[in-house]
């Protein structure tokens, strides 16, 4: 197997502004996402990718299918010049410097855009993210919280595969990776469940189908599943922290939603973060 790096160039963050109107050790991938490797530079100017290697490579996935989306090749995004990668020696802040929308897994082939996702033009005010959760008081806290951490706008991205599983992927960026563990610890992400309930999410509870060995260095995932669906829809959802940045994917589906392709989406969006 190879694997293949990309050269970073100056970009231009300027439109990285959203409108105004609106720690766990590295460890073996579970099953499938041995499917995807990171070659990992610490020095400014190098880029990360992220490649696929043969199916047949993985014990066990020698098989038509096993549940897994196609990605398309996902690659970090380039830094700013001059920039050090979020968790590079020179980088002790653990500071995101690409811009936020570019580090949102895209969809994978096949998907279709989630019309209901609320967004301009890859962004989400706030307000709307707030409104992603169940009880007014919570929605009410969320939004001061926003206001009071500095958090200008939310990067969201959300597609639907023709299985009919609804993905949907949030960034929010901190002043400091300080501010985003204040924020983590507010919403209390801990073994028995979030403080926030989500929309549609009846009792959030630890998702034990999500593998330990699926955590990864830098990144650390905090995996949930609705253990009391009351709707058609099943949900299963994750928090993701790496330094100065939180994210959020959910995956809802009739019938459940499967744990390959939550697995797959959670640890893809992780290797972009870290």
């Amino acid at each position: 197997m190879t694997i293949e790096t990309i050269e970073q160039t100056p970009v231009d963050t300027a439109d990285e502004t959203p409108p105004k109107d609106p720690r766990r050790g590295p460890g073996a991938l579970v099953r499938w996402a041995a499917a995807v490797l990171v070659f990992a530079a610490a020095a400014t100017g190098t880029g990360y990718g992220l490649t696929a290697v043969e199916r047949t490579d993985v014990p066990g996935l020698a098989t038509d299918s096993d549940g897994r989306w196609d990605y398309p090749r996902i690659e970090r995004p380039a830094l700013p010049e001059g920039s050090p990668a979020p968790f590079a020696e020179d980088n002790p802040a653990a500071v995101h410097h690409a811009p936020l929308r570019e580090l949102l897994l895209p969809a994978p082939r096949g998907s279709v855009p989630d019309p209901g996702l609320k967004d301009e033009d890859g962004w989400l005010p706030p307000g709307e993210f707030a409104d992603l959760f169940a009880l007014p008081q919570d929605r009410a806290e969320i939004r001061q919280q926003l206001i009071d951490y500095a958090v200008p706008g939310i990067a969201a991205r959300g597609w639907t595969t023709p299985d009919g599983t609804r993905t949907r992927v949030y960034l929010l960026r901190f002043g400091s990776t300080g501010a985003a563990e204040s924020w983590r610890l507010a919403h209390g992400w801990s073994s028995t469940g979030p403080v926030h309930e989500l929309k549609d999410v009846s009792v959030a509870r630890r998702d034990t189908e999500f593998p330990e060995e699926a955590q990864q260095e830098h990144v650390t995932a905090y995996p949930f599943t609705d253990a009391e669906p009351q709707g058609r829809e099943h949900t299963r959802l994750a928090y993701l922290t790496a330094g100065d940045t939180v994210g959020l994917v959910t995956q809802s589906r009739a019938g459940g939603a499967r744990d390959v392709p939550f697995q797959q989406t959670v640890t893809l969006q992780g290797q972009l973060l870290g």
